[in-house]
This record gives structure tokens, sequence and C-alpha cells, in this order.
């Protein structure tokens, strides 16, 4: 099992640094994760999972929550398939896709109605767009911090949706996705929570 790392890797302050510090140090970061997930055995996954969506399953926003944007997982995220498709049976669970520059959105109705799109993510095989109010959006991120600041693969596709669109945000990641500070900018959107399995930072 991979010992936990939670809190221990930590950038320095971001304050008087210029973009190229910080898009250093954000690569940096990223690198550092990416090794760390390399090591996370899958029974590992399953369980940290678990624990995630079951303390997410009773947040009172969770509970209130009609529509929720969740993700369909890559192998290096905390797994997801299930909980979309369990919380699918009760709640509308939206899918991102990716086209251009910017996420659309796509309604989940079935695993056997997905299809590999961009960037090898699968997403629903729909040409519908789900256009109304979403409530809740649990957020994959390379690392988060305890200022409930999220660092992504880089893209600015979250970012750039959350600029138009306010729902609650839970970022969502391992315990060593965890760390005390990450390289952020003003430009990058905070969570409104973090939930890893062994922290609840709101």
């Amino acid at each position: 099992m991979l010992k936990q790392k939670t809190l221990s890797m930590t950038a320095s302050s971001n304050l008087h640094k210029d973009s190229a510090e910080i898009f250093a140090e954000k690569k940096q970061v990223r690198q550092q994760i990416r090794a760390l997930k390399l090591q996370i055995p899958e029974i590992q996954k399953q369980q940290e999972a678990k624990v995630v969506f079951s303390k997410i399953e009773n947040l009172p926003e969770f509970q209130a929550a009609k529509s929720i944007l969740l993700y369909w997982s890559t192998s290096d995220e905390l797994p997801t398939h299930e909980i979309v498709e369990k919380w699918s049976l009760d709640k509308q669970v939206i899918l991102p896709a990716v086209n251009g520059d910017d996420l659309i959105l796509k309604q989940y109705h079935s695993n056997k109605m997905m299809k590999q799109g961009l960037l090898g993510i699968w997403e629903p095989d729909s040409a519908e767009t789900f256009v109304e109010k979403v409530d809740l959006v649990i957020v994959p991120g390379v690392a988060f911090d305890c200022e409930k600041n999220r660092l992504g693969r880089g893209k600015g596709y979250y970012d750039r949706f959350f600029k138009n669109n306010n729902p609650i945000k839970i970022g969502v990641g391992f315990d060593f996705q965890l760390l005390n500070v990450i390289p952020s900018t003003e430009m990058d959107i905070k969570m409104d929570k973090i939930v890893t399995a062994s922290h609840v930072i709101d």
C-alpha cells in the first residue's frame, strides 16, 4: 500500500512570484503527483474512492442537489464508474465532454451508451447537451491545498466553465493529492470543499 503523503509536499508561498515561477512550480507538482499515482495499487484506489463518495453522500449539498456534474474517471484518477451508475438512479448525473477549448455537458444514462471522445476521455454517446442548471460539481484535479486551491492538468477546462457557471464545487482526490500549498494565480478557481479519504476541507 502506498504510504500516505498527505500535506507533506508543499510549494512555497505564491506571493511575490511572477507567472514563469508559478508555471514552473505547477509543472513540478504535476510531475511529483504523477510519480505517486504510478505507485498506488488498484485496491487502494477503490478503497479511497469508497470513503470519499460516502462522505459526499452525507453532505447536505449532495442531498439537496438534483443535478450533479461528475467525471468518468481515467486510470490515474479517483475511480467514479460505480458511483456514476449509483447516483444516476436518483439524480441527474452529467458528464463533461471536450469541445475545442471548452467543456460541454451531457447527461449520463447508461455505461452501454458511452463513447471515447477527444483526449481519450469517455463521454455519453449523445448529440444532446445538458443546458439546465447544475447544482453540484465533483471536480477532479492533479492536486489541491488547504486553501481550497485546485491544480488541474493545465488546459483550463474547468476554470473556464466555472467563470460562466457558479455551482457548488467539491474537489476530490487521493490523500496524497492534498498538499499544504500549491502554486496558484488569481485565474485559478477555488473549490468550496475538498474531500479525500482522510480529510474534508471546507
